[in-house]
C-alpha cells in the first residue's frame, strides 16, 4: 500500500516479496552510508539525532550552527521507507531520536518562518503514525492549522512562501495540498491544485513553475515543483473521484522536458539532488497509485516506473564508497565525450529568477 491511498491502515509488518533487481539490497547501503556519514546526536543531547548539512561536514555544520529544517523531514522520511522495508527495533529508536532532535535544534518549537518547511514535517509526522503507529497528532493539528490560516485571496488564491512575503509558490503550495488532503481539509487542497494549475502552469510545456508575486510569475523550472504537484493531484484525485488528466499530462511533461533517455536530470548543487529526489519519490506512486486501465493511464504508469528505474542507475554508478550520492542523476560521460547539457535546475525551458549558487542552502 503506498501514500496517495486515502484510507489504509498502518503497516505491522511489510509483506517481503522477491527482489531480483537488489533494489532492498541498494536502499539498505544507502541508509548505512547515510547513518555513518551525516546523522550525529545534536550538542551531545543525551536522546537526539540530527542529519549534518555536508560530508565532510564544515564547523558551523558539525556544531549544528547551520542546519536545514526541511532536509531533517526528508530524513525522517527515507528513515521509514527503511523501516517499512526493513522493521528494526534500532531505527525506530533513531525515528525518535531524529524527532526529538529537530524540535531541540528548533529551540523547542515545530513551527517556523517557512510554510514548505512546516509542511514537509507535518507530512513525515504524519506517515510515520500512519505507518508504525506512533503519535504525532499534536503537532501535526499545528503545522497543518498554520497552513490552513496562511490561505488568502490575493493573486487568485494559496499560501506564501514564508510569513510577512507576497511571493506564492509550487514549493509551499504542493506539499500543503498533499498535507491538506491527508488531513481533512480536502476542499481546501482541491482550491490549491486548482490555483497552481491555473496560475503556474507553462501552456507549453505542461509543466509547473516555480512561483508568482503581484505582477511577476517565476518561470524557472525546477523538478521539485513537478513532484509535488504529482503528489498532490495523486491525493486529490484518489480522494475526490477527479479526473487523471493532469497527472498524465505532467509526467509526460516530465519525460519530455526533465529527462533525458528517462533519466531525470538536475545538478545545481545545493538543495538541487533533494529536489531531484522529491520528484522521483512521486514519480514512484504514481507507477503504484495511478488506477485505470484507460491508455493514458498505462503510458503514465510506464513512464513514470521507467524514470524511477532509469535514474536510479547511474546515480549508483556516480556514488562513491560508502555509498552517498551526489545531486546528479545524469550517468558520467564517457572518456573522451563532451558532457551534454542537463535540462534542468534550472530547465532551459524556465525563464526567471536565477538559481542560488552551487553549495548553497536555506539555514532554518
Amino acid at each position: 500500500m503506498t501514500d496517495a491511498q486515502p484510507d489504509r491502515q498502518p503497516d505491522a509488518q511489510p509483506d517481503r516479496q522477491p527482489d531480483p533487481a537488489g533494489w532492498a539490497d541498494r536502499a539498505a547501503a544507502a541508509e548505512r552510508a547515510v547513518l555513518m556519514r551525516s546523522v550525529r546526536r545534536l550538542w551531545g543531547i543525551p536522546g537526539t539525532a540530527l542529519g549534518v548539512n555536508s560530508c565532510p561536514p564544515t564547523l558551523v555544520h558539525r556544531l549544528f550552527l547551520g542546519w536545514n529544517y526541511w532536509w531533517q523531514a526528508h530524513l525522517l522520511d527515507c528513515l521509514l521507507d527503511a523501516e517499512i522495508r526493513d522493521p528494526q527495533a534500532g531505527r525506530r529508536r533513531l525515528i525518535d531520536r531524529l524527532i526529538r532532535g529537530i524540535r531541540a535544534r528548533n529551540l523547542g518549537r515545530w513551527s517556523n518562518r517557512y510554510y514548505d518547511d512546516m509542511a514537509w514535517l507535518a507530512l513525515a509526522f504524519e506517515r510515520t503514525d500512519r505507518r508504525v503507529g506512533s503519535d504525532h497528532g499534536a503537532a501535526i493539528s499545528r503545522l497543518t492549522a498554520e497552513i490552513v490560516a496562511a490561505w488568502s485571496d490575493a493573486l487568485g488564491g494559496g499560501i506564501p512562501w514564508r510569513r510577512g512575503d507576497d511571493f506564492k509558490n509550487t514549493p509551499a503550495n504542493g506539499p500543503a495540498a498533499i498535507l491538506l488532503a491527508r488531513t481533512g481539509h480536502l476542499d481546501r487542497a482541491i482550491a490549491t491544485v486548482d490555483w497552481i494549475d491555473l496560475a503556474l502552469r507553462d501552456p507549453e510545456t505542461g509543466l509547473i513553475w516555480d512561483g508568482l508575486r503581484p505582477g511577476v510569475v517565476e518561470k524557472v523550472i525546477y523538478p521539485y515543483c513537478q513532484g509535488v504537484v504529482l503528489g498532490a493531484e495523486l491525493e486529490v484525485t484518489a480522494r475526490a473521484r477527479r479526473p487523471r488528466d493532469r497527472i498524465h499530462r505532467l509526467v509526460a511533461a516530465v519525460d519530455r522536458h526533465l529527462a533525458a533517455d528517462g533519466v531525470l536530470t538536475g545538478d545545481a548543487g545545493g538543495d538541487s539532488g533533494l529536489f531531484t529526489g522529491i520528484l522521483a519519490r512521486y514519480l514512484a506512486l504514481v507507477a503504484a497509485d495511478v488506477a485505470g486501465a484507460e491508455p493514458a493511464d498505462t503510458t503514465t504508469r510506464a513512464v513514470a516506473r521507467r524514470c524511477r528505474a532509469r535514474s536510479s542507475r547511474p546515480v549508483r554508478r556516480r556514488s562513491s564508497p560508502p555509498r552517498t550520492f551526489g545531486s546528479s542523476t545524469a550517468p558520467a560521460p564517457r572518456a573522451g565525450c563532451p558532457t551534454r547539457r542537463r535540462a534542468c535546475a534550472p530547465s532551459p525551458v524556465g525563464r526567471g529568477r536565477s538559481l542560488p549558487p552551487a553549495g548553497a542552502e536555506r539555514s532554518s
